[in-house]
């Protein structure tokens, strides 16, 4: 299961009463961003968390072709997000810490936990590979990164 299948709408009974529609807790679900990131969603919400949501919508699904939405970009941007704060030096509570702050989400620490623990593996894979491959140039690439994400 993906990380994203694992973030949350924070005060989602909030939003839905809100909202006065239902709409699932997963803030990667279909059906959540299409209700939430239509027009008629936002502008039933209160001012912060319309702003909050706002700044998720423009910071992960803001694509040039709007068919990317559903190809899975979304998702990419908000791991690519999850990457850079680690990167920055920030555990799986920080992390969960910044992403509510910044968008109203939350996520369990146990499961940022094991995103990262997979990503590192994954990272040590590509490594291994381009190694076998020939490829210093990725396999410099892939260890800095592996690095950079094991030390935080």
């Amino acid at each position: 299961m993906a990380i994203t299948d694992k973030v949350y709408l924070k005060n989602h009974r909030q939003i839905v009463s809100q909202l006065d529609t239902s709409i699932p807790k997963g803030a990667f679900k279909g059906a959540t961003m299409e209700v939430l990131y239509s027009g008629d969603g936002l502008t039933k919400l209160d001012d912060a968390t319309r702003d909050r949501l706002l700044d998720f919508a423009t910071d992960f699904l803001d694509c040039e072709d709007p068919d990317d939405l559903y190809t899975g970009y979304p998702e990419r941007q908000f791991v690519r997000y999850l990457l850079e704060l680690r990167a920055q030096g920030l555990g799986p509570d920080a992390i969960v810490d910044v992403m509510t702050d910044d968008y109203m989400l939350y996520a369990y620490p146990g499961d940022v936990l094991s995103f990262l623990d997979r990503a590192v593996r994954r990272l040590e894979a590509v490594e291994s590979l381009a190694a076998v491959e020939g490829d210093g140039e990725m396999e410099r690439r892939a260890a800095e990164t592996r690095r950079v994400l094991s030390n935080g």
